[in-house]
């Protein structure tokens, strides 16, 4: 099975850069072809055989994703499944990629692998890096409903079929979107805890547009993916939990102008999922409605 993988970057990370290329080059198995793509910036000296790809301007992580898919023809379609890694993260373990592919071969129907995302340092594994509402065990892998974005593997037909990231998210919430569209088209998700990429911890809030997007996306995801009786459902409880978690004063309100801007501007292509995904979401432990 052949795998290629997409980094994106802003040029401001060479060094982990760098280390996360040495580590996709080590791992066991064929060689894995790389695409990196500068999102707006030149990309740091990289080494023989990795591809490149220079933006003039800042896509966005579902926008740079989506040009490094690309690269490997239409879908994807030169490989048979994409790893997606953050540019300043590492795989620690030499087997990730032959795991990729021996998941992918025994199992037809399943369409997207999210790793563990750990601390280098502690070992540790953020609750919220765990794709599922039972989160409390890091260790335990499972089928899921979502996946995480900067480590993971798409099978290129999921791409092809389904089309690819929102690239209008710009960021936040794109992975949920095509999870979504791809459960809908019958394929199912796993959380690896055996496939780890090691990340420094960090909080989200770091970017400047975090509290604005996180809500215009919710809300874009849901006027694109859910049943009409559902999206009330959906934002109302996620405007319930934005609340109780009492953001300061200038996060909540740019996270309520985020919120009006997804309802008065356009969304994409509308697609709702069946009531019948709707019920397997339900069964994977996570209803559409949180």
């Amino acid at each position: 099975m052949k795998l290629g993988a997409v980094v994106i970057t802003m040029g401001n990370r060479p060094e982990e850069l760098r280390a996360l290329l040495d580590s996709v080059a080590e791992q066991d198995g064929d060689r894995i072809e790389v695409v990196v793509v500068g999102n707006g910036a030149p990309v740091p000296d990289v080494p023989a055989g990795v591809r490149t790809v220079e933006l003039p301007e800042n896509l966005g992580i579902p926008g740079g994703r989506n040009v490094g898919i690309e690269a490997f023809g239409p879908s994807g379609a030169d490989v048979d499944a994409l790893l997606f890694l953050d540019d300043d993260g590492l795989l620690p373990l030499t087997d990730t990629a032959e795991l990729c592919r021996q998941a992918f071969e025994a199992d037809p129907e399943l369409g997207i692998i999210s790793f563990r995302i750990a601390d280098p340092d502690t070992g540790v594994t953020q609750r919220r890096h765990v794709p599922r509402l039972r989160a409390s065990d890091p260790m335990r892998s499972s089928r899921v409903t979502t996946f995480l974005g900067g480590a993971n593997a798409v099978r290129s037909k999921v791409i092809a079929e389904v089309g690819p990231l929102p690239g209008q998210f710009f960021y936040a919430h794109e992975e949920t979107d095509l999870a979504w569209r791809a459960l809908d088209a019958g394929w199912m998700i796993d959380y690896r805890a055996d496939m780890v990429l090691n990340h420094p911890t960090t909080a989200p809030s770091r970017h400047a547009v975090y509290h604005r997007m996180v809500a215009r996306n919710r809300v874009w995801l849901a006027r694109r993916n859910l049943p009409v009786p559902l999206v009330p459902v959906y934002l109302g409880v996620w405007l319930l939990l934005t609340l109780l978690r009492k953001p300061s004063g200038p996060a909540l309100k740019a996270w309520f102008g985020g919120f009006r801007e997804g309802w008065s501007t356009p969304c994409g292509t509308r697609r709702p999922m069946r009531w019948r995904t709707v019920w397997r979401l339900t069964r994977l432990g996570r209803p559409p409605v949180i």
